[in-house]
């Protein structure tokens, strides 16, 4: 059953489906169809989010397990909703303790049932890199000791880890007993924190050493995982499933066309909801990559859409100068693709080294009779890496899909000014054994291009996403999860193109504008994308501001980067007086700010904190937004908000309705139905205040509110039209042409014709305009119904228009 809206939950102690259960009236009211759930399986004690389950088999009992669960569909079902969940096949969390695979894996070894379950090189021991020294320092530190509680002897160290003793190992044992002997014993090796990038032999989710990579490849190990999943969906008490991470599964592809035939030959009760299975993947898309239509899913969770439509805001004139200005203040590049490949090289080299080592020694043991030596083929692998044009390919050895060739094609193109003179011949046979034509056992072929492909994506996300998205300030609304910061403005042209082969390709593919993932809100992208439109105003006020600030031992380039979030994430009522509500904005953006300087890892980083610049760049903000600091930067900042505030809001309202009105299942992030100005999480997984939005139900309610109602309410009443429509652009004609974006959607009788007013900052900055005037318009026309409406027509109230048609 494909959802006709969805409405995402961050699940955790603090919000349990007794919450959501509550909420349901609410949703419903709204026009939600589906709730959204983030995993709902048992995570680590006290998890925030829940992608660190440590229980596949079992609902967690701190969301208050299954009976609440039946609760909350009980409640959905009785106002005619479902529910989609997230699910984690990639991954399982292994610290706390609360892991009974993982801990009979440690007991066991490769005896353990569970051995297989993860992605552990057994020829040496499982690293555990837990300890704060080196094992022999903390031995004698007195760090790591032995204790005796119900379920036998284990090892415990610094009071946080407990780990289990070989069950041979256990007789005799007493708490006097040689920690170091009997360490020496185990089926694991006990190591400092700081080894886990070099020496781990396991594989993990990115750089994360508390989540271990699941072998989902395994047939066993698959409906391990998923039998908790299959069972709900057979019982008719979920509809589908949001698949988390899937390019870091050995074969992406085969595991999703697996799901699929799974769920589809299930057969549910009578009054569960009709229809397949709906299933979306979490796929970071590349520049110009499609999502294969062969491989049973719905579509993407929707960072695609929510790249495309903030590109579309952002005006195609104001690239050149805020590339100039990030330039002039920052020293660095003001084009992305210097700064992606240092982050790709810095991550490589810091962070995979272990992985890499494995790579590249499983190509090794493929060449030799090419006559390749190691040290070649560690500098193939590692520059193709630097320049890897996507998440990952989807070869498995022996052949590779159609859809890979021009990725591999552009790989080669972009590596060869790192290829050494001669070195030619190693690239093209990485390349070779990527496509499937290789030559080699067929065995090792396929593990060596496996171990790539789970390689290429976590380099792509820790080094753009993770690492350069935090260090490239040119315009921040270009920077988020799924984006291309390297293409800052898309043509109208484009965006059209990429709707309808959405429609045609994927119509059920969730449209998203904000996730639990997001570094900023909807609304701040769409507040800052109105910089694009002004870049000389802000350059003035940028530099007004530098020159009172240059004394303060911060790094301008996070200076620029401080004001542009001061300047999108500022609170819509926030006055300059309001000593508290300026104080509760500095903490939230010193949270952001920490985050941003570690993750950028130039000036501080998580593994070892500069707590004197973070310090000074605390303090900073805190002046900033002190009213009795006597900077004029806060009544300067205040000014400029409320300046741009009505091109801002006809942001909003464009992005919104695009996000409701095309091809796709709109997903709404919770509590974004309000201006969502959240920064990177935790701050994008704050409490919602939803007593507020539930009384706007029955008036007062703001004007983004009003419009996602209003366009729930259309989804409502002609579902197979937002369904099924076919997409037609609207071109409009006249000087303003290129301000105007609008389509037609048909199916049957029913028409929806959509039109909004784009990059339309010049007449709205500075006043208390909705839309712009009459005159700006000039004689632009938009053909409708095979007229030649004028578009300040159309535009009166909003600067957006949704009118549906039935011709019946």
């Amino acid at each position: 059953m494909t959802p006709r809206a969805t409405y995402r939950l961050q699940f955790h102690q603090h919000f349990t489906f007794a919450d959501a259960e509550a909420l349901v009236p609410y949703l419903a009211a709204l026009g939600i169809s589906h709730l959204y759930a983030s995993p709902i399986t048992t995570a680590r004690a006290g998890s925030t989010h829940g992608y660190d389950v440590v229980d596949p088999t079992r609902i967690n009992p701190e969301l208050d397990g299954e009976a609440a669960f039946r609760q909350l569909v009980a409640a959905l079902r009785a106002h005619e909703m479902g529910i989609i969940i997230d699910i984690v096949p990639n991954h399982i969390g292994v610290a706390g303790g609360g892991n009974g695979w993982w801990n009979d894996v440690l007991a066991r070894g490769q005896a353990s049932d569970h051995a297989r379950t993860f992605d552990i090189d057994w020829r040496r021991k499982l690293v555990l890199p837990i300890l704060g020294d080196p094992l022999a320092t903390a031995l004698a530190q007195g760090d790591i000791a032995i204790a005796h509680d119900g379920d036998g002897w284990h090892v415990l160290a610094y009071g946080e880890h407990r780990l289990p003793i070989r069950p041979e190992d256990q007789d005799g044992l007493d708490a006097s007993a040689d920690v170091g002997a009997l360490l020496g014993r185990q089926h694991y090796r006990l190591a400092s924190w700081r080894t886990a990038n070099d020496d781990l032999n396991w594989r993990r989710f990115f750089t994360i050493n508390d989540l271990a990579g699941v072998r989902i490849e395994d047939a066993d190990v698959f409906e391990a995982v998923h039998a908790l999943y299959f069972r709900l969906y057979r019982e008719g008490l979920i509809d589908g499933v949001r698949v988390d991470h899937v390019d870091g599964l050995t074969d992406p592809a085969g595991y999703c066309r697996k799901l699929r035939a799974r769920l589809d030959a299930i057969e549910r009760p009578a009054d569960a909801p009709a229809g397949p299975a709906y299933i979306v993947v979490e796929k970071i898309l590349g520049p110009g990559e499609p999502l294969a239509t062969n491989w049973g899913v719905d579509g993407t969770s929707g960072y695609d859409f929510m790249a495309e439509v903030a590109a579309l805001l952002h005006a195609p004139d104001g690239e050149v100068p805020l590339g100039a200005l990030w330039a002039a203040v920052s020293g660095r590049s003001a084009a992305f693709a210097p700064e992606e490949l240092r982050a790709r090289q810095d991550m490589l080299s810091w962070q995979f080294e272990g992985q890499l080592t494995a790579c590249v020694a499983a190509f090794v043991s493929i060449a030799a009779p090419l006559g390749f030596t190691a040290a070649m083929l560690r500098r193939a692998v590692e520059r193709l890496l630097w320049v890897f044009p996507v998440y990952r390919t989807y070869g498995t050895g022996k052949d590779a899909p159609a859809i890979d060739a021009p990725i591999r094609a552009e790989a080669r193109r972009r590596v060869s000014p790192f290829v050494p003179p001669g070195e030619a011949p190693v690239v093209d046979a990485v390349l070779g054994w990527l496509a499937g034509t290789g030559p080699g056992d067929a065995t090792a072929v396929a593990d060596a291009v496996r171990r790539f492909q789970q390689l290429s994506a976590p380099i792509a996300a820790k080094a753009v996403e993770d690492t350069a998205f935090y260090r490239h300030g040119r315009l921040l609304s270009n920077n988020d999860v799924g984006f291309d910061a390297a293409c800052f403005s898309l043509p109208i042209e484009r965006f059209h193109a990429v709707a309808a082969a959405r429609g045609r390709d994927f119509p059920g593919a969730m449209l998203a504008t904000a996730t639990h993932d997001h570094k900023r809100g909807e609304d701040v992208r769409a507040r800052l994308a109105v910089l694009s439109e002004i870049p000389d105003i802000w350059r003035d006020h940028v530099a007004g501001w530098e020159r009172n600030m240059s004394e303060d031992g911060i790094d301008p380039a996070d200076r620029y980067m401080l004001y542009q979030t001061l300047f999108g994430a500022w609170p819509e009522a926030l006055q300059t007086n309001d000593r508290a509500g300026l104080a509760a904005f500095a903490a939230r953006v010193n949270g952001w700010q920490q985050k941003a300087l570690r993750e950028a890892k130039l000036r501080s980083s998580w593994e070892a904190p500069d707590a004197d610049y973070e310090s000074r760049a605390h303090r900073l903000v805190e002046q900033m937004l002190d009213p009795g600091a006597g900077l004029p930067f806060l009544a300067e900042m205040a000014e400029l908000v409320a300046f741009a505030m009505p091109a801002a809001q006809a942001n909003t309202l464009a992005q919104t309705t695009l996000h409701f009105t095309l091809p796709g299942v709109p997903d709404l992030y919770q509590g974004a139905e309000l201006l969502d100005l959240s920064l990177v999480d935790p701050d994008n997984r704050r409490a919602v205040d939803h007593d507020r939005r539930r009384a706007m139900l029955d008036g007062g309610a703001t004007r983004k509110f009003a419009l996602i109602r209003a366009l729930l309410a259309m989804r409502r009443s002609d579902p197979m039209l937002f369904a099924k429509g076919s997409y037609t652009p609207v071109q409009a004609m006249g000087p303003r042409a290129n301000n105007v974006f609008a389509f037609e959607r048909h199916h049957g009788p029913s028409r929806v014709v959509c039109a909004v007013a784009l990059r339309c900052a010049a007449p709205l900055v500075g006043t208390t305009a909705l839309v712009p005037p009459e005159s700006w318009w000039g004689d632009t026309v938009l053909p409708i119904d095979g007229k030649m409406v004028a578009v300040a027509a159309i535009f009166t109230s909003m600067s957006v228009h949704v009118q549906m048609i039935d011709a019946r």
